[in-house]
């Protein structure tokens, strides 16, 4: 099972390297992904199913399908350059693109929503929470006190925002300053912690024993329920003491990659 295609780049090193005769279930929740994905994946006739779910619903999905257990589970969870670069959707503050940064256009609320309409308070607990920023305080404050004006509806408008409100030398960091508030405000909008937490409680059940889970992360909070996961469920033995991190060669390669932790677990044999 690969739990975030994207554009299915791990989806089809695992077909080409389980051929002939290994299936592969993809989950990917974003709609403009899932038919690239699709047409990407064709050529493996029918060797695969790809479902436009979020892999939360893991154990729901694979047992509808008939597909539990399974002998490998990929997690991928870093944002892929197509919605970083060609969603639209505000992902990025590069852009001058409406404040969405829904993977899935039918969850409720956009990071719009959220910034005109949480409390200075509520603001910033996520910003601090979510986004591990210092200045979630000053953030949230003049977040507030622009949109007494007018409501803001940008990712400029708020990137601006967020440059004025925090120290200049904090400016000449090397993270923009609107780096940790971006990601805290698309964590709470997609819910990617808590879909993370229930994948982690479920993904012992559906896996064999002796089958594996691998999971990529790229900050800190996730790679945090990972580790803790691992390191405390019975059903997983690690398989990794320490994360594995890139290689300078491919970080240079894909600098996005710098950042990305994988680690890898193996179900117990004997469940306790």
């Amino acid at each position: 099972m690969d739990g975030t295609v994207g554009l299915a780049g791990h989806a089809q090193a695992i077909l080409e390297a389980s051929g002939p005769d290994g299936f592969l279930v993809g989950f990917e929740w974003n709609e403009s992904s899932y038919e690239l994905a699709l047409k990407r994946l064709r050529p493996f006739g029918d060797r695969f199913v790809l479902v436009r779910e979020n892999f939360a619903q893991i154990k729901e999905v694979l047992e509808g399908l008939g597909k539990v257990p399974v002998d490998g589970i990929l997690l991928d969870l870093g944002l892929s350059s197509f919605l970083l670069e060609g969603s639209g959707r505000g992902f990025s503050f590069l852009r001058d693109e409406p404040l969405d940064m829904r993977m899935d256009q039918r969850l409720p609320r956009t990071a719009k929503d959220l910034v005109n309409q949480l409390s200075r308070l509520q603001l910033e607990e996520l910003i601090r929470a979510y986004g591990e920023e210092r200045f979630a305080g000053r953030i949230a404050r003049a977040i507030c006190e622009a949109r007494r004006k007018a409501p803001i509806k940008t990712t400029r408008e708020l990137a601006e925002i967020i440059w004025q409100a925090v120290p200049a030398s904090y400016r000449r960091g090397r993270l923009h300053p609107a780096t940790r508030t971006f990601q805290a405000l698309r964590l709470a909008v997609n819910r990617e912690l808590e879909n993370l937490k229930r994948f982690l409680e479920q993904a012992p059940e559906v896996l064999k024993p002796g089958g594996r889970l691998v999971i990529i992360s790229f900050h800190s909070l996730e790679d945090r329920l990972v580790k803790q996961a691992f390191r405390h469920d019975q059903r997983l033995e690690p398989l990794t003491k320490k994360p594995i991190l890139p290689s300078p060669e491919e970080v240079s390669r894909n600098p996005r990659a710098r950042s990305a932790k994988l680690r890898a677990a193996q179900k117990t044999v004997e469940e306790v």
